[in-house]
């Protein structure tokens, strides 16, 4: 398994969001990686939205159950 087929954590997406915020703005970054980081930016960013999304319900739920 690829490290872009596995499940990261939140932090780990944000973790790496930040890396690709850091090489694309490097000077020696060409613009077709350029797109390549972001194309793997928005995923990863989708990830983390998604992830963040489930934990919010589980504490709508618990919540409620209180």
């Amino acid at each position: 398994m690829s490290e872009t087929d596995k499940k990261l954590s939140i932090e780990e997406s944000l973790e790496q969001i930040d890396e690709i915020l850091n090489r694309m703005e490097a000077k020696e970054t060409g613009l077709e990686e350029s797109f390549r980081l972001y194309e793997r930016g928005l995923k990863l960013i989708k990830d983390a939205e998604a992830g963040i999304d489930k934990i919010e319900k589980e504490i709508r739920i618990l919540n409620e159950e209180e």
